[in-house]
């Protein structure tokens, strides 16, 4: 109460903090005039200016005003739109690596120029991270000429473009992408043998739009880069077979989690079933030979039980595609891991791929935090401040809306069954339908979706659905959700990227409508009748009310809600907003408070009848809150794991880079000689320990094994005194004895490249096998809170043993290659590496094996891995060995997958006309 008082006398400290920013912008419009007044090549010339000023000491906030001044007017003349005052206010918290929460329809495509263009003045580089391709190419392009007028470069990444393309397009002074692209692309360059086939530079300012989605709702599953293992297709049917035959009593499932465990009896009878396939190695069913059994019946049950198929994947072309659970579409080329896909493939019944092995990952946490200045803007980012500025050290500031919002939410309507809700909707949409309000309904899932389509057919109201199965005309239809009488189903409305006009997108109906009309008068004509028509029926809907939004249940974050209602009472247009709720929705079901249920039930609610009330409403909220608590647990815990992994993906990035830039690598080599001999004589001759004690054998067994020496140990036992300093200086003078005859018979040049190419691609080969283990042990590591402890910390402790005893195999690796292999001249190498094959590309939660990625490369038929030795040629093995299109013109030559198609298009021939082979 006394803090309500205090908001009304003295306002927020976000109004305050808002209201400082306007002495700002008052500067910026004391300077408009002076602006106008300018030329075209005046204004043009600004860049420049700003530029000297720079280099002459000034700081970027020294020249703020004058910068975003420009833009304004800039943007006035190359774009016809003028920055409002709140959005110059969005512009200065962006620049000042804060959050700017914005409704939809305030215009962020807009605000972000006046902080990507003053920080780009450097020419250090500003990345601008949308949520998908489209967003990408349309903002580049729509941005773009604002930012060219100005003198500045704009480059864009997109999947499937050339290596020299996409290091052109992070070059440019503002570079345009979705967060799968950046953060894979920096994975790839950490995979390189070569410093100049690197594409990105280092880190300056990042804004990431739609925010919340990208930090947030995707941050829980990490960017992973892998390489296939050996086929177990007969194993994924087999197991699949036997959780077909299992009784639901053998078991209890977790919604919440999507985990489940077997019961102490079903455990015996499942146990029993694996001996009668003939799949265990051992009597007892978790001996450690049966490991990988047990891991692939856990997986199998969860793809049986908890994986719904229309919900969370979907079968087409014989394959099974997965869902994104926050925007309904579908991800072609993800898989989950861990083995999941192929115990749904098995499930499907269709072609199961094969399982893949880790070569690289980092969460979108630890990515994003190598910025030195990250802002980020959306509509929804209060509810999850605390985490952002736990997590990134970003506040979250609220911008003013430009109008007044007009929108009416109204309470939540609540039924007793779905049935009951879904008929009630249809009858709701078929009234609005009728006086002409356009209707947008937001389904959590495509079975829903359908459903509510069939009751609308019942009621003979004509609508549009939108999700996963109709995903190419996804734009087109929700361009046109606002004209008159339109009823559009959307399974979720959460970074669809296209504005939702009243009376129709002038645009999209030109290019529905004329697309096949020649330049002229006629088709002048054609677009002004359209133009007016589109205003004629934005008046009719006008009084109508506006668009309404209709919720068929609660998502489990406020912010996907916030989301939908957002899309109605854009730029004080009136609008309308309401939720239908039930019992049986999962919400409520899974995570509703008991009372809630039993308050509901005794209620006596008859069929049809629905009731409203501000208490149920908080309940519901209070649900939410409890599960976005949950998943920011989740994701706290994914980004603590990572924060160990990161430590070390630091030292061996810092390390490749160094080898990299070095001429040569033979002080590092020469050290890893002496450690390695000094590691084995340590060993076996511990300090303070009798002669007699001394592991002799031992040793020369490693000595011969590791190095393949054979010195004479037993002479040297014979001798007084002898002590293990002196065993290690005469195994080292023999060791760089054999190296220095290696040398003088080699070319110096040839020798450096050598020990540079081993030295890389045995680091390489190591960091593989050691992201491996930690994946086994972090699966693992649990199970050690039974005996009272923290799993995190036992993490910590096992994962960094793990990481200096890969860098002694390291060691011992990179030492023996070199003393035991034979070098013969090879022909010179190619003056440009061949590009990196294209690995598959994923975004795995490490819990459940969830991918929610959405970066479309088209890489996920094409796995490779690297060639044996560093400085070989990495060649891209395609898998299946699938038969030649009739239709390849070049099939049958040997045309390399990574070199340009031969038709000409500019692409690589593995994405023409080699895309099947």
């Amino acid at each position: 109460m006394f803090n309500a008082l205090m908001k009304s006398v003295f306002g927020s400290s976000n109004d305050r903090y808002v209201k400082s920013i306007g002495k700002l912008v008052n500067q910026i419009n004391a300077l408009e005039e002076q602006m106008q007044a300018l030329s075209d090549d005046e204004l043009k010339a600004q860049t420049h200016k700003f530029r000297d000023q720079l280099a002459a000491g000034s700081s970027i906030d020294d020249i703020l005003p004058e910068a975003f001044a420009t833009v304004r007017e800039a943007s006035v003349r190359v774009l016809g739109m003028r920055h409002f005052d709140v959005q110059l206010i969005g512009g200065v918290v962006l620049h000042r690596g804060e959050i700017a929460e914005m409704r939809t329809g305030e215009g962020k495509t807009l605000v972000a120029t006046l902080a990507t263009y003053l920080n780009a003045i450097e020419g250090k580089g500003v990345h601008v991270v949308t949520v998908n391709d489209y967003l990408a190419r349309r903002d580049a392009e729509w941005m773009g000429q604002l930012y060219t007028w100005l003198g500045l470069t704009v480059g864009v990444i997109v999947p499937n473009i050339q290596e020299h393309e996409r290091r052109d397009a992070y070059n440019a002074d503002i570079t345009y992408g979705t967060n799968n692209e950046f953060g894979f692309d920096y994975l790839r360059d950490n995979m390189k043998h070569d410093r100049g086939s690197m594409v990105q530079r280092p880190f300056n300012f990042g804004i990431v739009d739609e925010v919340d989605s990208i930090l947030i709702d995707e941050a829980r599953t990490p960017l992973i880069i892998s390489g296939p293992t050996e086929d177990k297709t007969d194993l994924y049917i087999t197991v699949d077979e036997v959780v077909k035959r299992v009784d639901p009593e053998w078991y209890e499932a977790d919604e919440k989690s999507k985990n489940i465990s077997w019961t102490e009896d079903g455990n015996e009878k499942v146990e029993d079933l694996l001996r009668e396939a003939g799949l265990l190695e051992t009597d007892n069913l978790y001996d450690v030979e049966n490991t990988q059994v047990v891991h692939h019946l856990d997986q199998a049950l969860k793809a049986n039980i908890m994986f719904k198929r229309d919900t969370d994947y979907i079968v087409k072309d014989d394959k099974v595609v997965i869902i994104d659970e926050f925007t309904g579409r579908m991800m072609d080329g993800r898989r989950w891991s861990n083995g999941l896909h192929q115990a749904v493939e098995a499930k499907e019944g269709v072609k199961i791929e094969p399982e893949n092995q880790t070569m690289a990952s980092i969460t979108f946490q630890n990515y994003f935090r190598m910025y030195p200045k990250l802002s980020g803007m959306t509509g929804t980012a209060a509810t999850e401040a605390g985490e952002f500025w736990d997590i990134y050290k970003m506040n979250v500031v609220e911008i003013p809306t430009n109008v007044p919002v007009q929108r009416i939410d109204e309470e939540d309507e609540f039924y007793k069954n779905t049935q009951d809700k879904f008929k009630a909707i249809a009858q709701a949409i078929a009234e609005k339908s009728k006086i002409g309000q356009p209707t947008l309904v937001g389904t959590v899932s495509i079975e829903k979706s359908e459903l509510l389509s069939k009751f609308l057919d019942e009621e003979g109201v004509k609508h549009s659905v939108l999700n996963a199965r109709f995903h190419e005309s996804e734009a087109h239809i929700v361009a046109q959700a606002g004209r008159l009488g339109a009823v559009t189903i959307a399974t979720n409305m959460a970074g669809r990227g296209t504005d939702i006009q009243l009376g129709g997108n002038v645009e999209f109906r030109i290019d529905d409508e004329l697309s096949d009309m020649e330049e002229g008068s006629k088709r002048e004509a054609a677009i002004d009748r359209i133009k007016a028509e589109v205003e004629a029926e934005r008046q009719k809907v006008l009084e109508a009310g506006g668009l309404f939004v209709l919720g068929t249940e609660r998502h489990e974050s406020r912010r996907i809600d916030n989301q939908l209602r957002g899309r109605s009472g854009r730029q004080g247009d009136p609008g309308l907003s309401r939720f239908y709720l039930c019992l049986e929705d999962d919400l409520l079901r899974i995570f509703g408070p008991d009372t809630l249920f039993a308050r509901m039930m005794n209620s006596n609610l008859e069929d049809g009848e629905a009731i409203g009330s501000k208490w149920l409403s908080k309940a519901i909220e209070t649900a939410q809150k409890k599960v976005e608590a949950r998943n920011y647990d989740v994701r706290k815990q994914v980004v603590e794991y990572d924060d160990v992994m990161n430590d070390q993906r630091k030292v061996i990035y810092e390390q490749r880079a160094e080898i990299m830039d070095s001429e040569a690598v033979d002080d590092v080599v020469v050290d890893m000689r002496q450690d390695t001999v000094n590691a084995m004589v340590t060993e076996a001759c511990p300090p303070g320990s009798y002669p007699e004690q001394w592991n002799i054998d031992g040793l020369k067994e490693r000595l011969d094994e590791v190095l393949g020496l054979q010195p004479a140990i037993d002479n040297w036992m014979q001798e007084d005194q002898i002590e293990p300093e002196i065993f290690e200086e005469r195994i080292l003078a023999e060791v760089e004895q054999r190296m220095d005859d290696k040398i003088a018979a080699t070319d110096p040049g040839i020798w450096k490249r050598v020990e540079k190419g081993i030295l890389l691609d045995r680091l390489d080969h190591h960091w593989k096998e050691h992201l491996a283990t930690l994946d086994a042990l972090r699966q693992v590591v649990f199970l050690r809170a039974y005996a009272q402890k923290q799993p995190i910390n036992e993490y910590k402790q096992e994962a960094f043993g793990l990481f200096e005893r890969m860098l002694d195999t390291l060691r011992e690796d990179v030492t023996g290659i070199l003393l035991k292999s034979e070098f013969r001249m090879a022909p010179p190498p190619q003056e440009e590496l061949p590009d990196l094959p294209d690995f598959l590309t994923g975004h795995i939660d490490p819990l459940t094996g969830l991918d929610n990625s959405n970066d479309g490369d088209g890489s996920a038929d094409d796995p490779a891995l690297f060639g044996s030795l560093a400085g070989s040629p990495r060649a891209a093995a395609s898998p299946g060995g699938a038969a030649t299109p009739a239709d390849n013109p070049f099939a049958g030559q040997e045309v390399s997958r990574n070199a340009p198609c031969p038709c000409g298009s500019g692409n690589k021939y593995k994405h023409c006309h080699g895309s099947a082979v």
